[in-house]
C-alpha cells in the first residue's frame, strides 16, 4: 500500500481527497491535516510515500512547506489557482490537480504515483523489504522516505553516532539513515568488510591501499583501525600477486 497524507485548510476539500484515496485500492490514508504546520508535526514521527497538498493556506503555504522538506516524498498539488502550476512542476510534483477536480482526474494522479513507486507489479513485491526479491537490494529509511538501494552500488558506509551515511556509486549525496553499524554489517554480503569502527567498505571499490589507509577515490582516504588490520591484511594477502 502507498501511504498518503492529505493537506488542505478547507474541511470539505480535505474530506473529498480522503474519500478519493479510499476509492483507490493501492492507496492508504495515513494522515489528513488542515495546515502545513500540522503536517510537519506528523512527519516528525511518521512517514508517508506521497502528499496531496493544497497551496494557498494560512501561516505556511503548501509550496513553501514542500520546499522546506529535506527529502520530500512524492507530491501532488491541489489548488484552485492555475498560476501555481509552473512553480509546482519546478519542485518535481507528480501532478497538479486544479479544483474542482473529479475522481477521474484524481485517478490519473494516483496512477502516476503508482508508476513512480511501484513500476513493476510482481509476487516479489510482497516480500520483506529486508530480504528483497533477489537479496541484492536493501531498503533504507531516510527522512520521510524509504529508498531502495542496490547493494552493489554501495561504495562504503560511515558511522555517525546513531546514524549511518551510505555512500553510493550512483549518487554524490550519501543516504543518511538511523541504523547501527552492527545491523548494517550483518546485512551486507561477503564482499563488504569493516576496516574501522566507523567504516565498512565495498572491497570491489578499492582503488589503492597505502599504509594504514584504503583509498576509494582521489578524494576519499579511509583509515584502517588497529582491531581490523589483521583481517584486512589477510584479504589483501589472499589477492596479492607477486613473482
Amino acid at each position: 500500500m502507498i501511504r498518503c497524507m492529505a493537506i488542505d485548510d478547507e474541511p470539505l476539500a480535505l474530506q473529498q481527497i480522503a474519500a478519493y484515496i479510499g476509492k483507490v485500492p493501492f492507496l492508504e490514508l495515513a494522515s489528513q491535516c488542515q495546515s502545513a504546520l500540522e503536517a510537519h508535526a506528523f512527519l516528525q514521527h511518521d512517514m508517508v510515500d506521497v502528499i496531496f497538498c493544497d497551496i494557498n493556506m494560512p501561516d505556511l503555504n503548501g509550496m513553501d512547506f514542500i520546499k522546506a522538506l529535506v527529502a520530500p516524498p512524492l507530491v501532488v498539488f491541489t489548488t484552485a489557482y492555475a498560476e501555481y502550476a509552473v512553480e509546482g512542476f519546478k519542485v518535481n510534483a507528480v501532478d497538479y490537480l486544479l479544483k474542482p477536480f473529479g475522481l477521474q482526474d484524481f485517478m490519473r494522479a494516483a496512477n502516476r504515483i503508482q508508476e513512480r513507486l511501484q513500476p513493476q507489479s510482481s509476487p516479489a513485491s510482497h516480500l520483506s523489504p529486508l530480504t528483497s526479491e533477489s537479496d541484492d537490494v536493501i531498503f533504507l529509511k531516510t527522512d520521510y522516505r524509504i529508498v531502495k538501494v542496490a547493494i552493489s552500488d554501495i561504495r562504503y558506509v560511515e558511522a555517525m553516532s546513531e546514524y549511518l551515511k551510505v555512500y553510493l556509486e550512483s549518487d554524490a549525496k550519501p543516504i543518511v539513515t538511523l541504523l547501527s553499524m552492527k545491523k548494517m554489517e550483518e546485512r551486507l554480503p561477503d564482499y563488504f568488510m569493516r576496516i574501522h569502527r566507523s567504516y565498512i567498505i565495498n572491497l570491489t571499490k578499492i582503488q589503492e591501499v597505502n599504509k594504514n589507509r584504503v583509498i576509494m577515490d582521489s578524494e576519499t582516504y579511509l583509515p584502517i583501525g588497529d582491531m581490523y588490520k589483521e583481517t584486512f591484511q589477510k584479504y589483501i594477502d589472499a589477492k596479492f600477486l607477486s613473482k
